[in-house]
């Protein structure tokens, strides 16, 4: 489990930065969320070079928020799992602004439970 604090910036902030593996110097801003005291996210662009595919390759990457950096393990989670219908419900209600509707309902859909990762705690940084 996460500390407390990462929890209440999720609950709080809309981006939270992040990068996959060991070899990108900065940071990217994307969306998260949280189900069942576990965070997820999906690549939006589900492009052949991302943080998703670092995470696919490596299995570790960083996560910052606020002023704090975490290393984390990310495990792709199965399309067939049946949390990511949670985890459609999860982005759909945090980005229900009307700029980010669109956004969340489409990334929301089957075809992104593929490009779905969890991330787990290794250490602070």
């Amino acid at each position: 489990m996460f500390s407390k604090d990462l929890y209440k910036y999720l609950a709080t902030n809309t981006l939270i930065e992040i990068k996959g593996g060991l070899t990108r110097p900065t940071f990217l801003k994307i969306w998260m969320v949280e189900v069942d005291r576990r965070i997820f996210a999906r690549s939006w662009n589900k492009s052949e070079r991302s943080w998703f595919t670092e995470f696919e390759k490596t299995g570790i990457g960083e996560i910052k928020y606020g002023e704090k950096i975490i290393r984390v393990k990310g495990v792709k989670i199965d399309p067939g799992n049946p949390i990511n219908q949670k985890i459609s419900n999860a982005y759909i209600k945090k980005y229900d602004q009307p700029e980010n509707l669109k956004y969340a309902e489409g990334i929301s859909k089957p075809e992104y439970f593929d490009y779905t990762m969890e991330f787990k705690p290794q250490d602070y940084v």
